[in-house]
């Protein structure tokens, strides 16, 4: 990835990327920033709401767009200054989501770049609208991503997925003495 400066953008100047939206990212989301609101974890509550199912979370989607400026326009090095939302419909798991940003307006003097911000699911629904200013290095940044460690997931499992393993692990071992202590009484 190499990131842009001010003198190497223009208005016109786009970039987008696509993601599918998986349950498991967005229970590991709602896990990270606390957001407990049942209508995006809870299907027996999200049933009884006009969306009929969970949905995730709009600033989720809105994540996609920080993804494109972080690495595609202007990509690294750039800084996020601000961000207008408009969630216009639901992002359900199973979607397929194409963040797309594009250059309105280069402010050279203050490095400066205001961008159109769009979502769109796979129909090319826009699920999200909105406009960003951000401020891209002053100098280009390469920077080449990390091949992915194996062990990185494993870390990255939610704590209740954790606490969940331990007492299943624990009633497995207190099960194996119980049937010990049988089998040595019927012998």
């Amino acid at each position: 990835m190499r990131g842009k400066t001010i003198a190497e953008l223009a208005p016109g100047d786009r970039a987008e990327l696509t993601r599918v939206v998986q349950r498991d990212d967005v229970a590991e989301f709602i896990d990270a920033v606390g957001d407990l609101n049942p209508l995006h974890s809870d299907p027996a509550y999200a049933a009884t709401t006009s969306f009929k199912e969970p949905i995730a979370p709009g600033i989720f989607t809105a994540g996609l767009i920080s993804a494109v400026i972080g690495t595609r326009l202007p990509g690294p090095g750039a800084i996020y200054l601000s961000q207008s939302l408009k969630f216009v419909k639901p992002v359900k798991a199973g979607d397929t989501i194409t963040a797309r940003v594009e250059v309105v307006e280069v402010v050279p003097e203050r490095n400066r770049i205001r961008l159109q911000t769009v979502c769109a699911n796979q129909r090319g629904e826009e699920v999200l609208s909105g406009e960003a200013w951000v401020m891209p290095s002053r100098t280009s940044v390469v920077y080449e991503t990390p091949a992915p460690r194996p062990a990185a997931r494993f870390w990255a499992v939610p704590p209740w997925a954790w606490a969940a393993h331990g007492l299943a692990l624990w009633g497995m071992w207190n099960l194996s003495l119980l049937e010990a202590g049988l089998g040595r009484r019927g012998s």
